[in-house]
């Protein structure tokens, strides 16, 4: 495609990516510019080795390799695809798309602090639809009555039919976390915010947005005031504002700056996985879903 010269054969390469989305929840070719993920899609070299790979089966990493094959004259075909035992009814394919990751992701969420997850809501809501693809994949087979809420059942159903071995109380824990609204469901906007990637929170634009959503006056510091306003917004109450600045306001000024915000929302997160990705985040609503 980059070259300008395609044919049928650019179809299967498409699903291949799609595929890779699926079973990861990232991209097989990522970087922080356009020009730098066209340079990695013409270097073609995947990743096989960052979770949740290691426990996904050969058969499908085989299929993926084949339908990714940056020689057109070498990569399968629609029909080849298709009669992949991977794909074929009696053949072997036992991953659960996004199960993993997701789970991990929405487990950290859970032991975040109400800022730290408003500001990923502020963050998800920036999202392009190709960064948050496989999510709303996810999103809408959880959603099985197409609301656009998950409830309490649909979530212990979509936990068990992925494979998740999680007691109710557990996936109760899970739930409230998520719902970071006090609904009593989880719309799509919390779901992503509690499952996405945690490249999303390295980025500086986006930090510093998310910073500027709570810093109303622009004076460069979240205030008592501009805290307590957040929360009314995201419709969160019993919540002890002081307890929330006193977790991040390292100087102790009342207030937090905009380093100390970075700094809450860096914390925690796991060291960097493949060409500068940041790997997933910890137990969650992510891990449930084992989305990593």
């Amino acid at each position: 495609v980059l070259l300008k010269n395609y044919g049928r054969e650019v179809d299967v390469w498409s699903a291949g990516v799609i595929i890779y989305i699926l079973l990861s929840g990232v991209p097989p070719f990522w970087d922080e510019s356009e020009q730098g993920i066209f340079e990695q899609v013409l270097k073609g070299e995947l990743d096989f080795t960052t979770d949740p790979w290691p426990s996904i089966s050969e058969s499908a990493k085989d299929l993926v390799r084949k339908m990714l094959n940056r020689d057109p004259r070498k990569r399968l075909t629609a029909h080849e695809a298709l009669c992949h035992p991977w794909v074929c009814v009696d053949g072997v394919a036992p991953d659960k798309p996004l199960d993993s990751a997701v789970l991990s992701r929405l487990k950290q969420f859970s032991a975040m602090n109400k800022l730290k997850k408003m500001a990923l809501r502020v963050i998800a809501e920036s999202l392009s639809e190709e960064e948050i693809a496989g999510l709303k994949e996810m999103f809408k087979m959880l959603d099985t009555d197409n609301s656009g809420h998950i409830t309490l059942e649909e979530l212990k159903t979509g936990l068990r039919r992925v494979g998740a071995t999680l007691m109710d109380s557990e996936i109760d824990a899970l739930m409230e976390a998520a719902d970071i609204d006090n609904s009593g469901t989880i719309d799509y906007g919390e779901f992503i915010a509690a499952t996405m990637h945690m490249n999303k929170v390295e980025k500086d634009d986006k930090l510093f947005a998310a910073f500027q959503y709570f810093d109303k006056d622009g004076s460069g510091y979240i205030t008592q005031d501009e805290l307590q306003k957040a929360c009314e917004e995201f419709g969160i109450g019993d919540t002890r504002i002081e307890d929330i600045i006193g977790d991040v306001d390292k100087d102790n000024d009342g207030k937090i700056d905009y380093n100390e915000f970075v700094e809450m929302m860096q914390k925690g997160n796991n060291p960097l996985g493949r060409k500068g990705q940041q790997s997933n985040v910890n137990f969650g609503l992510g891990d449930a879903l084992k989305l990593r």
